[in-house]
């Protein structure tokens, strides 16, 4: 393989990269600085809370349970949150398991393409590192799917919610209700919620778990307000019936953003893609057509440019069709 095909094989690499992370990333994306804030405020009351956190008790107890290899691979940076994004998803694979089947996939594709195919090790090393992310990229794209049908259940569940207190059962009895009349995932997380309140914990420990488990803005205002109803008072019911009207109205919204960025987002996958079929395809039919733009110094210049180009222009198409609200 020439210096060329390396450069090209480069470029596909990195645009395949891009293009998964921007499949795992909602279109419609909420305000950085709210949700920046809003976590702010909900770490000060965790703060003000005496005794361990939800978390710290989950992750003391989790650890327990594992062997002395899994705790010594669980002790890396970046174990913890990639546990979260585990649970998150609905997965109950231990994190320690998704790292080491990730270094296997690794480890096999860079042997079989090396060994047995014969490839350079600058074609090796895009297929190791794309091997390796796959099982990280199956739990992202999960756990997006999953909080995507938590919130498409959690205006039902406030409406529920919102007829039990009226009917007058308490609180937690309204949690209860939520897991037993819906489905998975708002189901497991309220029953779990229910569970926290009914062994004995106070609101704030269950609802910040809740929110542990669930990091989303329309959980975060619904914590907030219980938490700020149970310390200041109010009619909670009124105040669950508009935070359900507010979260309809998002869903609203999102449903509108997406109809009208889905231009935008085709078009975005086929200005990247079209510089590699044509490529392709000139290369396979027409191969002295290209004998100018990959032997010559100058051409193998234009081609690096043009790989970084279009590396700005994916990256900047992705910020265009990601709005915020």
């Amino acid at each position: 393989m020439t210096e060329v095909h390396y450069v090209f094989l480069g470029m596909v690499f990195v645009a395949v990269l891009l293009l998964s992370q921007g499949l795992v990333t909602p279109v419609f994306g909420e305000n950085k600085r709210i949700r920046k804030r809003m976590n702010s405020r909900l770490q000060a009351i965790e703060a003000s809370i005496e005794g361990p956190t939800v978390s710290s008790i989950l992750r003391k107890e989790y650890l327990t349970k594992l062997s002395p290899f899994g705790r010594w691979m669980e002790s890396f940076p970046g174990m913890e949150s990639l546990r979260n994004t585990i649970e998150q998803s609905g997965h109950n694979h231990k994190a320690y398991h998704v790292v080491l089947f990730c270094l296997a996939l690794a480890v096999v594709s860079g042997i079989t393409s090396w060994y047995i195919f014969k490839l350079h090790i600058l074609a090796v090393i895009p297929i190791i590192l794309i091997s390796a992310y796959l099982p990280l990229f199956k739990v992202k794209y999960d756990r997006i799917k999953r909080m995507e049908k938590f919130e498409e259940q959690f205006p039902e569940a406030l409406d529920v919610m919102v007829r039990a207190l009226k009917a007058g059962h308490p609180f937690s009895n309204t949690m209860q209700m939520v897991a037993e009349e819906m489905a998975d995932p708002i189901s497991k997380e309220f029953g779990l919620t229910f569970s926290d309140l009914n062994y004995g914990n106070d609101v704030r420990h269950a609802m910040l778990g809740l929110l542990e488990r669930v990091p989303s803005m329309n959980v975060m205002a619904f914590v907030t307000s219980i938490l700020v109803q149970k310390e200041t008072g109010g009619n909670l019911t009124e105040l669950l019936s508009k935070i359900s009207a507010v979260i309809r109205g998002r869903f609203k919204l999102n449903r509108k953003i997406k109809s009208l960025s889905a231009e935008g987002r085709m078009s975005s996958w086929v200005l990247t893609l079209i510089p590699f079929i044509l490529f392709i395809m000139i290369m396979v039919t027409s191969p002295d057509y290209l004998t100018i733009l990959t032997e010559s110094e100058q051409g193998l210049k234009l081609i690096t440019i043009s790989s970084v180009g279009m590396i700005i222009g994916i990256y900047w198409l992705r910020r265009i069709i990601r709005i915020e609200v």
